[in-house]
């Protein structure tokens, strides 16, 4: 089979969606975000990518804290919003009930399966956009969404979006335990 070359406007990758938290001028807000992703194992660190004129962004510089907060499909219609509308003009904190956790500065919202509080360790200066790393210093769910005390993702039923066509997806079935399914090929390669 021949492989066809792209455009690359759009990477054609499934991304997880999330809904950042931050205070901005000491009012909760909170902003759709899909470029966001593990960095750093220990101390867990997460990096979410932000274009640089979102109100989110002073926000995240001013108080050091930000949150990220994992919606369920049940949630996609308030999750685009909180991605199509600018805290600017619209105040997306009234559409949920929110919480804060050890950092007292991160808002976060109650109704989502999942929810990391982070402090702010780095900001990387993008072209267009601007990467903040956090350190993960607590996390939390409901009960009704762990298996084993550890976050279950068919329980939680997170929102991909399929970035070239821009469209929502609910997370599919499962395929296999994570670095056990490929053991089967090692002595295959060897």
């Amino acid at each position: 089979m021949e492989k066809h070359e792209i455009s690359i406007e759009r990477i054609s990758y499934p991304m997880p969606c999330s809904i950042v938290g931050v205070k901005v001028n000491g009012k909760p807000n909170f902003l759709t975000v899909a470029w966001f992703s593990m960095v750093n194992f220990k101390p867990p660190y997460i990096g979410i990518a932000l274009n640089t004129i979102h109100y989110t962004n002073p926000g995240i510089q001013e108080s050091g804290t930000f949150s990220v907060n994992i919606p369920s499909s049940d949630m996609v219609e308030i999750t685009d919003y909180c991605g199509i509308v600018s805290g600017r003009k619209y105040d997306k904190a009234k559409s949920f009930e929110i919480f804060y956790g050890k950092l007292k500065t991160a808002p976060m919202i109650q109704e989502c399966p999942y929810n990391l509080e982070c402090k702010l360790i780095q900001t990387v200066k993008l072209v267009s956009n601007e990467l903040y790393i956090g350190e993960i210093v607590a996390a939390y769910s409901d009960e009704q969404y762990l298996t084993n005390g550890i976050p279950d993702m068919k329980k939680v039923n997170p929102i991909v979006l399929s970035m070239p066509d821009t469209k929502y997806f609910k997370v599919g079935e499962y395929l296999g335990q994570a670095r056990e399914i490929g053991k089967k090929l090692i002595s295959k390669k060897d």
